[in-house]
């Protein structure tokens, strides 16, 4: 790339073109959007998405908790379970250390961690595995679905309320 270097005299000429040449004349860059506008764009970035448990967590007290809420992963939490030591001893752990890392709350439960993860039903960790995948990967929380009596093809929001409820 070749550095073009002006002196005082061609400075001045180059002043003295753009004062001869009228506005119009000369090509504008188009004007940035408005703040309103990137601030919208920003505001259409959903970072966080809410869930509901087919089973749910059941606490020390016995309250189940159902709803909860993930956020979107970061590189850090994707790579932080890698150098984890229960994940290099049984790489199936891999997903709860993830899963704990993402999941901002659960029911009245803020603090998720590991060993909640651990004592969730199969089912929860599955579902929670899925969309963990969708929000990442594909950015919504929609799966299309096809009813086994009609074939109808259809989507569903999985992070709203429970199937067959409205």
């Amino acid at each position: 790339m070749r550095r073009r270097t002006v002196t005082s005299g061609g400075l001045d000429e180059v002043l003295d073109s753009l004062a001869s040449n009228p506005p119009a004349a000369r090509e504008e860059a188009p004007a940035p959007a408005p703040a309103r506008d990137r601030d919208h764009d920003q505001q259409d970035l959903r970072t966080e998405f809410d869930f509901e448990l087919p089973r749910g967590y059941v606490d020390d007290e016995g309250q189940v908790h159902r709803r909860g809420s993930m956020r979107l992963a970061t590189a850090r939490d994707e790579l932080r379970p890698q150098i984890d030591l229960r994940v290099k001893e049984n790489p199936a752990y891999l997903s709860v250390v993830l899963l704990s890392q993402v999941i901002t709350q659960l029911g009245t439960i803020t603090d998720v961690h590991a060993g909640v993860v651990e004592r969730m039903y199969a089912t929860d960790v599955a579902f929670l595995q899925d969309f963990y995948r969708r929000i990442n990967s594909e950015g919504h929380t929609h799966a299309a679905v096809t009813c086994p009596l009609c074939h109808g093809s259809f989507e569903v929001d999985l992070s709203g309320g429970r199937l067959g409820e409205s």
